[in-house]
């Protein structure tokens, strides 16, 4: 059996971490398993099931460029400890340097930085993630990532055009997300949605994915439809101010903060559309569940057309005004049909049980290409 350690945020549910549990679900754990190395100290919504399923979780010092002597003291002693770690896998960005370079350090002969997004966040930290992604190639081996166009983010044209990395889907359990009029009927009932027009998202609360902006197009929705309804799937840092702008803007009695559930594949079944104005994303599995629960899809042109799967996916710049997203919204809400679309999201290569099994075979093969001695 070989172990692979991913180097993440922490294992809460999130795009990312989502992903790995759904992929790690699915692994033979007698010939692959996963540990998580989690880089912030608070504990993840995840952490018992992979405790639960033989995983480990080591929580770093963190990635503060001023304590990275200290990172690499710790990283030191886990490699020293545990030497049956050959494959490192990297999920934070630019700043998955940080494990990779430890790693490389400690000879670890298998190296994965995994791209998730299309574009790097331009905050206070956007010098030091510059300088960590011109890091990066000195410090991997083999190339994972979500889609095309973070592919081309993290690893530059001629690696795409050569296509010398591994695409891995945002693959789902497809079963869970199949429209079901029963669980919808359910869980409209008891959170008072009955005749509502309900307008879904699903995403933490930062700045990339745009709430902000979502509470103004929402705004401009209710000005034409007494009925709409918005329901807001996860928490975060900025959860708190985007309440007092629902406020500000008096639609916080029509929206609906849900917070991080385990049930979201549910609450997909209650939505009449969803809305996604990310500023940015890679390729989000919340637009593959969105999609495959059959709801029609308003995205950002700012998310990566790889991510139309089907016709009900629908495209916005964010440089419209907020009446012509809320006039795009009305219009899907109007299509109200729903089919299993369980044959389209299988197609495109979204479901995880087919995809798990290709992925364990790719780490079987890379330790033994780079682990055989």
């Amino acid at each position: 059996m070989i172990r692979i350690l991913h180097s993440v945020s922490n294992m809460d549910r999130a795009g990312i971490e989502t992903m790995l549990m759904n992929y790690y679900r699915y692994m033979d754990t007698s010939k692959v398993q996963f540990d998580f190395l989690c880089n912030k100290k608070k504990p993840g919504a995840y952490d018992e099931e992979i405790k639960s399923m033989g995983g480990r979780i080591y929580r770093t010092p963190g990635l503060n460029p001023a304590k990275y002597p200290v990172y690499l003291a710790y990283m030191l002693k886990l490699f020293r400890e545990h030497p049956e770690y050959r494959i490192v896998e990297a999920h934070n960005g630019a700043l998955g340097v940080y494990a990779l370079c430890a790693a490389k350090m400690n000879k670890v002969p298998v190296r994965i930085f995994h791209a998730h997004g299309a574009s790097i966040t331009k905050d206070w930290k956007l010098p030091i993630k510059l300088v960590c992604k011109a890091l990066l190639p000195a410090n991997m081996n083999e190339h994972y990532s979500c889609g095309i166009e973070a592919a081309r983010c993290y690893f530059g044209e001629k690696i795409v055009e050569n296509q010398n990395y591994d695409l891995i889907p945002n693959a789902i359990k497809v079963s869970d997300f199949i429209f079901n009029s029963e669980t919808r009927k359910k869980i409209r009932k008891e959170n008072g949605m009955d005749g509502k027009h309900v307008i879904g998202h699903v995403g933490r609360f930062m700045a990339q994915k745009n709430h902000t902006f979502l509470l103004e197009v929402f705004a401009e929705v209710c000005k034409n439809d007494p009925n709409a309804h918005l329901v807001l799937l996860g928490d975060g840092e900025l959860m708190e101010s985007v309440k007092q702008k629902a406020a500000n803007l008096n639609v916080d009695e029509r929206v609906l903060f849900v917070g991080n559930v385990g049930n979201a594949n549910e609450w997909y079944q209650a939505f009449d559309c969803f809305v996604l104005p990310s500023i940015w994303e890679g390729l989000p599995v919340v637009g593959v569940e969105a999609q495959a629960a059959d709801l029609p899809c308003v995205f950002s042109e700012n998310v990566t057309r790889e991510i139309r799967l089907s016709n009900r996916a629908k495209f916005v710049g964010l440089e419209e005004p907020v009446e012509k997203w809320a006039s795009v919204i009305s219009d899907v809400l109007q299509s109200t049909k729903r089919i299993d679309r369980t044959e389209l999201i299988t197609e495109k290569h979204y479901n995880i049980e087919i995809e798990a099994a290709k992925l364990q075979e790719r780490y079987l093969q890379l330790y033994g290409k780079w682990c055989q001695i």
